[in-house]
């Protein structure tokens, strides 16, 4: 491509390029002459893959008999991903974000080597994709399989084509073209005070919660536990070595450090199951949930204020590797062993409200239970807290945040399809309260049976065989999603490779991936957090907005490490309290988030006039405010205890005052005041909640309709974007460079070293 190609460009945004480099961007056109190109076997290709797509959602949705094969689920799901990312994607980018590689990103223009720094798009991915990928895609749709498998599996899938992409890539765009600026800070612009001030608070006391119940489950997956303590732990010294190896030793050389890491990270997995048999091992590594969450909270602490390419990407780039490994293999597994499902559709208790597993309708509870698999409030945090000050290139946002997502709902699918694979009446038995189940074999089969459940009839004898095979002492009432998405697991692989010697390895990797793979979340949520709080003091003192100011970079990590660390120990230490009476509040809390995210994302669209395609915002929007507004009125209004937290909290106090002892699930009197004084504070913030969200999706419309009328009288919009920089780098957009981008990457190879930008994390 030859310099001159720059020149075209010059005409917008007032940028004026180096003359002495090379274009910093591939030309408009020719970008747009490779997209509509479309040879015999590019037509073929696409064309196979909407055809299979197509078989398969027949096969899930209308054939639907005694049984389906697991591997329409895998897929189904594929081939959406790929239309919706070539297809939907690009309508976005075209018509919406417009992202323009000659403007310097604030990686670039506002570089310092700790929270702005350059990264390559593809350990960035990696960092994206483990910072948003916690427990909500492994738990979530275990959860909601208690309704059949085909409602869960259309809402994560189109679900999240058509919102949770949406959300992500968008929230990234805008708030990296606003420096890298929160969420909260953004709604507070482009919203005002009244709408912007209910946002931020509403983020901050959302996140506290989020990060605080991600901690918790990984306490529960780490506590008592060498292997899992030993191989998670390791993960902290190969980032550290991984990041020095990036930036000093062998800049630039990614693929050659993500094989030493990757070969580190094998070694730490398989040597923790050796050192956990060691005597040694086990005393060292056998730690209580007290001091592992004492851990998780400096862990936390010291993640949030060391540079970002010292710890945070490298050790998130390194998960993505064991994260996305074990899911591609456990859908090669599946394509192998073609295990058939004998979950219906649509279960006996998709049109009751008091299932065992989940209480609640399937509209409006299975879209707020399954949550991250398919759209989630937390992604828009992380996408406008550490990922836009990282980012190369505007145009990588169409493939970390639209892609990350759909990496994301394709954990989900894979978790339902765990779940769904094994007996059913063994899901019931796993995930029902011990209250239901009794705690015994003995009586979790009695009780499974009674259900009534098409073909179920379950023994005794099965789950304890089952507990034995995956070397636990019992797996009745485990509940929380994790360990039945570690049995599922087990169930397929150990048919893949190994046979039943091989279950309690499988069910024991299963069970440190998950922890690790929810623990990425923890770190990077506890820097974004950091972010949020720096914006929001900022606003009254300015200093707190320079996120390089270490002094208040510092002071904001402590406080909100302070407040969800205080969260995750009453927790622990008291089963009844802490983040025990916030976890039922994650659905809801997260999916309105959403709500506040896709307000913002559509008042700044229609402030930058693309009323035409404003549609793309404001479909899952709408769909997420009615969910989600309904869904809070239910938990606060419903009179049916099970459902409603003020109902439940009646029926308790009322006990109590009564005399007894016992009552429903609360054992002793202790108990029973513990349901009282959790579900009063559930069903208060709960009302905090929701009525913050609707102040945010009013003064959204309002802004949406100002900025409209604004363009028909020709007043012009605020604009509250940094100002343009021109860009002096060059990136590919995607995972592979096109054939124009490979063009322009070699004239850049030939610049001399002292005059070309090197990669990211050299200056």
């Amino acid at each position: 491509m030859p310099h001159s190609t720059q020149s075209n460009l010059q005409v917008d945004d007032g940028i004026v390029p180096d003359p002495a480099l090379p274009p910093t961007g591939i030309d408009p056109g020719v970008a747009d002459a490779e997209d509509r190109t479309w040879t015999p076997a590019k037509i073929a290709l696409w064309a196979a893959i909407a055809l299979l797509g197509g078989v398969a959602w027949f096969m899930l949705a209308i054939v639907r008999g005694e049984t389906v094969n697991a591997i329409w689920f895998v897929f189904a799901s594929v081939c959406t991903y790929l239309i919706g990312y070539r297809f939907y994607s690009k309508v976005i980018e075209r018509y919406l974000t417009k992202p323009n590689d000659r403007r310097a990103t604030p990686a670039e223009y506002k570089a310092d080597g700790k929270d702005y720094v350059r990264t390559d798009r593809n350990v960035l991915f990696g960092h994206h994709f483990a910072a948003i990928a916690g427990a909500g895609p492994l738990v979530g749709p275990i959860i909601a399989a208690q309704m059949g498998y085909l409602p869960g599996t259309i809402w994560i899938i189109i679900g999240v084509v058509l919102a949770g992409a949406v959300q992500d890539y968008l929230v990234l765009f805008f708030s990296m073209r606003r420096g890298g600026r929160s969420l909260g800070q953004m709604a507070r612009e482009e919203l005002g005070v009244i709408g912007g001030t209910a946002a931020l608070v509403a983020t901050l006391l959302i996140m506290v919660i989020i990060v605080a119940i991600l901690a918790l489950v990984v306490v529960n997956a780490l506590g008592e536990s060498p292997w899992g303590v030993f191989s998670v732990g390791m993960t902290i010294p190969i980032a550290l070595f991984m990041g020095v190896y990036l930036r000093y030793l062998r800049p630039g050389k990614v693929m050659e450090v993500s094989l030493i890491g990757f070969v580190l990270l094998m070694a730490a997995i398989i040597g923790g199951g050796a050192v956990a048999g060691t005597e040694w091992g086990a005393a060292v590594f056998h730690l209580d949930k007290v001091t592992i969450a004492w851990g998780l909270i400096i862990y936390g602490f010291i993640a949030a204020v060391l540079p970002v390419w010292l710890l945070l990407a490298p050790r998130d780039y390194l998960s993505t590797f064991m994260k996305i490994g074990v899911i591609a293999m456990l859908a090669v597994a599946v394509i192998v062993v073609r295990p058939e499902v004998t979950v219906p559709a649509f279960s006996e208790f998709a049109s009751r409200d008091n299932g065992p597993v989940l209480s609640g309708s399937l509209f409006p509870f299975l879209f707020v239970t399954i949550a991250c698999g398919a759209l989630s409030g937390f992604h828009a945090l992380i996408a406008s807290g550490t990922t836009p000050k990282l980012l190369e290139k505007e145009r990588q946002t169409r493939f970390i945040g639209y892609g990350g997502m759909l990496m994301e709902s394709f954990v989900a699918i894979m978790a339902l399809v765990a779940a769904i694979s094994i007996d059913r009446g063994l899901y019931f038995a796993m995930n029902a309260p011990a209250a239901l189940t009794g705690g015994t074999v003995e009586t979790a089969a009695q009780w499974v049976n009674s259900l009534g459940l098409a073909g179920v009839n379950i023994t005794p004898d099965f789950l304890a065989e089952t507990a034995r095979n995956v070397g636990e002492q019992s797996i009745v009432s485990r509940t929380g999603g994790a360990p039945t998405l570690a049995v599922g697991l087990a169930h397929i692989m150990q048919q893949f490779i190994g046979g039943t010697a091989m279950m309690a390895f499988w069910y024991h990797f299963a069970i440190m991936f998950e922890a690790l793979f929810i623990l990425t979340a923890v770190d990077a949520g506890t820097r974004v957090a950091r972010f949020m709080l720096q914006d929001s003091i900022g606003n009254f003192v300015p200093k707190f907005k320079e996120h390089s100011w270490r002094p208040g970079a510092w002071l904001c990590t402590a406080i909100m490490v302070a407040a969800w660390g205080a969260v995750l120990l009453m927790g622990v230490t008291d089963p009844l309290g802490g983040i025990n009476t916030l976890f039922p509040l994650f659905g809801i809390a997260n999916q309105l988030l959403a709500a506040i995210a896709l307000s913002v994302c559509m008042a700044i669209a229609a402030k930058r006039g693309s009323f035409k395609y404003l549609w793309i915002v404001a479909l899952p929007l709408t769909f997420a405010a009615v969910v989600t507004i309904t869904a809070s009125f239910y938990k606060i209004f419903s009179p049916v205890p099970a459902v409603g937290y003020f109902a439940n909290n009646a029926a308790f106090a009322k006990a109590l005052a009564d005399g007894k002892t016992s009552f429903g699930t609360a054992k002793t009197q202790l108990a029973m005041e513990a349901v009282v004084r959790n579900t009063m504070i559930q069903g208060w913030l709960s009302v905090i909640f929701v009525v913050l969200s609707i102040i945010v999706i009013i003064t959204a419309v309002l802004a949406t309709v100002k900025a409209f009328r604004n363009a028909t009288r020709g007043v012009p919009n605020p604009n509250h974007e940094d100002p343009a920089v021109a860009s002096r780098i060059f990136a590919p957009a995607g995972v592979i460079p096109t054939p124009a981008e490979r063009e322009l990457m070699a004239e850049w190879e030939k610049l001399p070293a002292d005059v070309r930008f090197e990669k990211a994390g050299q200056h």
